[in-house]
């Protein structure tokens, strides 16, 4: 069996029925032997007993109607076609005149008088029940045999039974499921066909002739149940398809044999979904990387030359070396070390974690440096090696999509080259830019310049081609239709082109001069002034153009073009873009109403001047400016710095030196020509630089979203006192969700070290009570204390998604010193120490995911959600690259990076995947607990080598083996031990050194060196590492290994507890030697080795990190530093009001304080009178102290009246100032023409809108979402806008009795004249809301239809 023989490659069907049958008429079971009938060992057939005479018939009727000789005309097929039919409809209309002996027995029912003759013969039938075994030997079954009963027959069958009909009956779904038991009696097996294959219907002459039944009897059977021919049609219909088929399938019996396939029985995007398609199922057998595997899909079919391959090493680390800052004098070694990884990935297919583990060496440079003389010896100074690192393993996933890249541009080039050589053959022509740029071209953008000059110079030529490449595959019937000629292609065929040849210089030329590219090419006068040479008849005699004047404007726009399309040229122009291009963000109209103080674009509202190399460390500001664009928000314009001086020096270029009035005439033209080139030019690299900028920009933010990601994968467990790094703690995770700490359930559960929760529940009251004032400890208190006691975790995890988090946090802090409650542990010397029970707050983003994953709903199906929640704190505590690992696509949904969102999700996800790879191929996976726990199974697909469709290859395959792995080598298989593959030689090769077993001394075959990061290839130095330690010699090896197998020097090594004498070997020595005679560099390796020897796979994570205070605030309020700070003006609910203060919270969960001088202008006047308890009013905060939770607010109205003005961090001349100034006036002249006043309303769904703008707001919120904006019918009117439905509004007006002040909000509000509330909280209640319950009622209602008047 080979591993593609694991594959399912299509739909089975397992059946829990064994082997057994029933005889019909007794019902009695009956038992096969060994999945076969009968005592001879073969299936039961009635078919196969048919006599010799009767196999001669059907062959010779088999040649009679199925074969068809080549040489038959179309018209005598189609005759003996409609022959067979007609003979075949004679045939079954006999068959049918009969009754059966379901019919006999149905009408025995309805007529009991009715005397059925007695069978001559008995028959003894059974039903058998379907089974694999009973399927034709050595052939898998899919779904469709459930469905085609025909399929259990062989082809010999199928020739000695031509003549048997496929019957489409409810009996003959049951045909092969039928089987008789009979005498061995000659002609007994045609009865025994007639028998099963029941006819489908009867006459009613035939069954009152068979039945003897009288008249009435038949007439009330045919009012019951018809005549019978009702459906005759349909009858025929299909028994002739079934001829046509059973036709089909005698000419193509193996089309005819063919099962479904899970692509027949499933949607597409149903097996994309599980891996199961044709793609997936090649990449689990190929035996290369499947990460390779899915990112070179697109270059498959490319196999780079020698010459490519050099050049890529050399295109790659040009790319590289920029970046890494080294020294010039290493830029040589430096190349040779991108080519070597470039080598063992491309050539020998290793993937990034296999390279920078078990090649090291090559990324290392080890420079000899001269130490200084010891005068005192006299002995010469030794040079002294220096080690300079190269490549870091960020640097290979760099090279890596480098490849990618370069595979695309080679596939490019070479497509162009073939169409360019294609030509040649054709036109037998040489284009010299064309063969100069296209080697030279290095990047996407510089070969599609090349191919638009192709496909403008040689467009005619190229037309030809493809109507000569449809013509040969028409068969020289297609006819070339024909068309007008392009604009360009017209000039150049003409006249006209003359005179472009007469400016003197080419495009090429005037771009080599531009690009100091050899000697300058000077441009050459024309005898004649440009509109002479334009009257000529040398120019006009084509006729294309009725005067001079156009001819010259033509010949213009064509050589403006030239210049435009030219390849250097555009070289040129975007190496100066890049260098000294300038970006400036104008706001359009539409940007100018929406972009207001506190809208995120407005940082970049107002942005000038800003240098392109810039936005490579401010991605953020790009991206957000072109999501502005896209946006209809903002205009990019990229304009060149210093274009004036620039085009004057292109003047310099193109310009003749001569001095004569035909001179100055033609520099005229061609400052023109540049002038039409030079705005083209402009416009085509702007949109180039953008779409260049815009994907640079996304992989930076991507890297960093990869460089966040890794930093909290990058995490062993939390620690435990005493304990080895990576030991797992037992967690006790306590939270209280989004509930209020005090009067709402706070949820707990404790998990062991393997994962497994041994107990959860709920508290409430753990309030700490005052034994000096006589308070008692809350209810729950000492529920917690004694499950502390009882359970002693490691740690205590809290986290949550509210601020009153913090309040639990403190009082866990308070409950753990004054029960003093502390954990227990061991020093290295058995002394037992103990330690206050530790709090950790725990980073949640993964615990909120997995409370409402499917995951954890088949873990704890009975756990509450914020039980769940607790349950993923814990785990998260005990492993961070699990829980991250275990969300699998959902990871894109967590934030790395405020920018993310202007980034494509699967640019992301690529980034992120291969932080998991480099972390867990450093982690390792321990195979047997991956194949048996699917919790660490999900670390698989990130192994090296692997991937998820391999991962599940593996786990399937270790399984049918027995499901345990004892050495490395059963990962490859053993055909001696009949012990399957689980992976090819490429495969393992790059995935051995990150599958580690555990050692067991007891058990022989275990290998000490399977449960280190050391390779198998790597397994003899290790060894031979191991003697050296020991001091053994080769005869001591050799007894040793006699006697216990290739580990044993290892092993005695281990069990003797002498690993630490590993580090008196001079390895130094041993790598030079390997360098020397076997050209391994292994320096870096030995040293894993010695490493490995000493502490196998030792934890090499960073700690547990610790979330900073700014982490728990964002975590605890969703706000972060940027969306919350002093200076803005937030409603907030006051919870009390005092004498001389007035505590108030936030929507997210902070509560400040309002001091006496903040509380209003009028101190005379207490705050009880102003304010009440649980209003909602607008504050301004005035103080924030993130780590503490605490705030502090402002009620005066003359501070609510200062908007907040953010400070960006700019240079000077990058912000319009006065086009801000005059953007301001200009709407506070609209709102002054409009009569609008702007105010300041104490309430949260306040927003200083216009009615359309009030619309726009509303458009993207719920139905009956309100806001509350100004009037413009005066001072004492608001106005209400609220979402009726989909582009419905209402717009209320509100009029405002009682005013008390020209800005304050009036006591009585009343609406439509008859309404009247006191404030806006009970406005919109009891108007607002009820009308929006109304609208719900009428559109939730049966005969509601969602539509305009003409669709409804």
């Amino acid at each position: 069996m080979s591993a593609r023989d694991l594959i399912s490659g299509e739909a089975e069907l397992g059946s829990d029925e064994e082997d057994e049958s029933f005889d019909e008429e007794t019902g009695e079971v009956r038992r096969k032997a060994n999945g076969v009938n009968g005592t001879n060992g073969h299936f039961e057939d009635s078919s196969e007993e048919e006599d010799d005479d009767d196999d001669e018939e059907a062959a010779a009727a088999v040649r009679k109607d199925f074969i068809v000789e080549d040489d038959e005309e179309p018209e005598e097929r189609e005759r003996r076609r409609r022959e067979r039919k007609k003979r075949r409809r004679e045939e079954r209309e006999e068959e049918e005149a009969g009754l059966d002996e379901e019919d006999l027995d149905l009408i025995g029912e309805a007529n009991p008088e009715f005397q059925r003759r007695a069978p001559s013969e008995p028959k003894l039938k059974r039903l058998k029940r379907g089974h694999k075994e009973d399927r034709e030997i050595h052939r898998s079954k899919g779904v469709d045999d459930i469905f085609d009963s025909d399929e259990e027959e062989d082809d010999g069958r199928n020739q000695r039974q031509p003549h048997r009909p496929d019957h489409r009956s409810l009996a003959d779904e049951f045909a092969d499921f039928i089987e008789e038991d009979f005498d061995d009696r000659d002609g007994e097996a045609e009865d025994d066909d007639a028998d099963v294959a029941r006819p489908t219907g009867r006459s009613y002459t035939q069954i009152k002739e068979a039945a003897g039944l009288d008249e009435s009897t038949l007439e009330d059977m045919k009012e019951a149940f018809g005549d019978g021919t009702d459906y005759d049609w349909a009858l025929m219909q299909e028994r002739e398809a079934d001829a046509d088929q059973q036709l089909v399938d005698s000419e193509d019996p193996e089309a005819a044999a063919k099962g479904l396939e899970l692509k027949d029985v499933f949607e597409p995007s149903q097996l994309a979904e599980r891996l199961l398609t044709d793609a997936d199922n090649e990449i689990r057998v190929a035996d290369v990387p499947e990460r390779f595997q899915v990112a070179r899909r697109p270059f498959k079919d490319l196999v780079l030359t020698p010459e490519q391959f050099k050049e890529e090493g050399i295109w790659v680390s040009d790319f590289i070396w920029p970046s890494k800052g080294l020294d010039p004098m290493f830029k040589d070694p430096f190349r040779k070390a991108v080519a070597k990884v470039l080598e063992f990935m491309v050539s020998n297919e290793y993937e990034v974690p296999f390279i920078f583990l078990n090649r090291k060496d090559y990324l290392i440079h080890a420079e000899n440096t001269a130490m200084t003389p010891d005068f005192d010896s006299h002995g010469a100074s030794e040079p002294k090696s220096r080690l300079v690192k190269f490549l870091n393993q960020d640097d290979l996933w760099k090279i890596f999509s480098l490849d990618l890249k370069f595979r695309a541009l080679i596939e490019k080039r070479n497509a162009l080259s073939q169409t360019y050589d294609n030509l040649r053959g054709e036109a037998n022509f040489q284009d010299k830019v064309f063969e100069d740029m296209l080697p030279a071209a290095a990047t996407m953008e510089e070969l599609q310049d090349v191919q638009d000059y192709l496909h403008f110079e040689h467009a005619s030529k190229l037309a030809d081609l493809a109507a000569l490449k449809t013509s040969s595959m028409s068969n020289g019937t297609h006819r070339r239709p024909g068309s007008s000629k392009a604009f360009f292609e017209r000039i150049r065929n003409s006249n006209v082109y003359s005179l472009v040849r007469a400016f003197g210089i080419t495009a090429d030329a005037f771009a080599q001069n531009v690009s100091k590219e050899g000697r300058r090419q000077f441009a050459e006068d024309a005898p004649e002034r440009p509109d002479d040479l334009a009257d000529s008849e040398t120019v006009m005699g084509s006729g294309e153009y009725s005067t001079g004047a156009q001819c010259l404007k033509a010949a213009k726009t064509m050589f403006a073009e030239e210049i435009l399309l030219s390849p250097r040229m555009r070289k040129v122009f975007r190496k100066m873009y890049f260098d000294d291009g300038i970006i400036d963000c104008i706001r359009t109209e539409k940007g100018l109403r929406r972009i207001d103080d506190n809208h995120p674009y407005y940082e970049i509202k107002y942005l000038r001047n800003q240098q392109i190399v810039d936005f490579i460390n401010r991605p953020d500001l790009f991206l957000k400016m072109n999501r502005a664009e896209e946006e209809g928000l903002v205009e990019i314009k990229v304009r060149l710095q210093n274009a004036g001086s620039f085009k004057t020096r292109l003047y310099h270029e193109i310009e003749t030196d001569n001095t004569s009035d035909i001179a100055d005439a033609w520099n005229r033209e061609r400052r023109e020509v540049l002038d039409m080139a030079f705005l083209k030019l402009n416009k085509t690299m702007a949109r180039s630089v953008k779409e260049n900028m815009k994907t640079q920009c996304e992989d930076v933010v991507a890297h960093r979203c990869r460089e966040e990601f890794f930093k909290r994968i990058d995490q062993a467990p939390w620690k435990p006192r005493g304990m080895e790094a990576g030991t797992t703690p037992t967690v006790l995770a306590i939270s209280n969700g989004g509930n209020t700490f005090g009067r709402e359930a706070i949820c707990w559960a404790f998990v062991d070290f393997d994962g497994r929760v041994l107990e959860n529940g709920k508290v409430v009251d753990l309030f700490l009570g005052d034994p000096d004032r006589g308070q008692t400890d809350g209810a729950d208190v000492e529920v917690l204390v004694d499950l502390v006691k009882r359970r002693s975790p490691d740690v205590v995890g809290v986290s949550g998604w509210s601020a009153d988090t913090r309040k639990l946090c403190k009082t866990l802090e308070e409950i753990i010193e004054r029960k003093d409650l502390r954990v227990k542990w061991k020093e290295d010397d058995d002394h037992e120490r103990t330690d206050k029970l530790e709090i950790v707050i725990v980073n949640d983003e993964v615990a909120r995911l997995y409370q409402t994953s499917y995951r954890a709903a088949m873990d704890h199906p009975g756990f509450a959600p914020l039980t769940k929640y607790c349950v993923g704190l814990a785990k998260y505590l005990q492993s961070p690259l699990k829980e991250y690992a275990a969300l699998g696509p959902d990871i894109i949904s967590l934030s790395f990076d405020p920018a993310q969102s202007y980034v494509p999700k699967d640019k992301i996800f690529k980034q992120l995947e291969t932080a998991l790879v480099d972390v867990v191929n450093l982690v390792g996976i321990e195979i047997n607990e991956a194949v048996s726990t699917q919790y660490t199974a999900n670390l698989l697909p990130y192994i090296c080598g692997l991937g998820p469709r391999k991962a599940q290859q593996l786990i399937k395959v270790i399984n049918l083996n027995g499901g345990q792995v004892t050495t490395r080598g059963d990962l490859v298989g053993d055909p001696d031990q009949q012990r399957l593959g689980a992976v090819g030689p490429h495969v393992f090769a790059n995935c051995s050194s990150f599958l580690y077993i555990e050692f067991d001394t007891a058990e022989q075959d275990s290998d000490y060196l399977d449960n280190t990061r050391v390779h198998p290839e790597d397994y003899e130095l290790g060894r031979k590492m191991a003697a050296d330690a020991l001091e053994l010699d080769e005869e001591d090896i050799e007894a040793e290994m006699n006697e216990n197998g290739q580990g044993a020097v290892v092993r005695k090594l281990v069990n003797e507890g002498q690993q630490e004498k590993v580090n008196d070997l001079v390895l130094e020595e041993y790598a030079e030697q390997l360098e020397t005679k076997f050209f391994s560099r292994k320096r870096a390796t030995l040293e894993t080795i010695r490493a490995e020897l000493q502490a196998p796979y030792e934890e090499l994570r960073s700690s547990f990190a610790l979330l900073s205070s700014v982490e728990i605030f964002t975590m605890f309020t969703g706000e972060t530093l940027d969306s919350l700070r002093e200076g803005m003006i937030v409603p907030v609910s006051i919870k009390k009001v005092g004498e001389d203060y007035i505590e108030a919270r936030m929507d997210c969960g902070i509560e400040g304080t309002v001091t006496a001088n903040e509380i209003s202008n009028r101190p005379d006047v207490p705050p009880r009178s102003l304010f009440q308890q649980y209003q909602t009013v607008q504050a301004k905060i005035t103080y924030l102290n993130p780590k503490h939770m605490a705030a502090n607010f402002s009620l005066r109205e003359e501070q609510l009246r200062i908007p907040e003005r953010r400070d960006f961090d700019r240079l000077p001349n990058e912000w319009d100032e006065s086009q801000e100034r005059e953007d301001k006036e200009s709407m506070k002249e609209k709102n002054d023409v409009s009569g609008r006043t702007q105010r300041v309303i104490k309430h949260p769904l306040f927003k200083p809108f216009n009615a359309a703008q009030a619309q726009e707001y509303l458009g993207s919120q719920a139905r009956g979402d309100v806001v509350i904006r100004p009037s413009s019918k005066g001072v004492d009117h608001l106005a209400v806008t609220w979402k009726v439905s989909d582009n419905i509004y209402q717009h209320i007006n509100v009029l405002e009795l009682n005013k008390t002040s020209q800005f304050g909000v009036a006591g009585t509000l009343r609406v439509d004249g008859k309404y009247n509330y006191t404030d806006f909280d009970e406005l919109i209640v009891h108007h607002v809301k009820a009308m929006a319950k109304k609208v719900d009622e009428m559109m939730l209602h049966e005969k509601y239809q969602n539509g305009s008047k003409t669709e409804t």
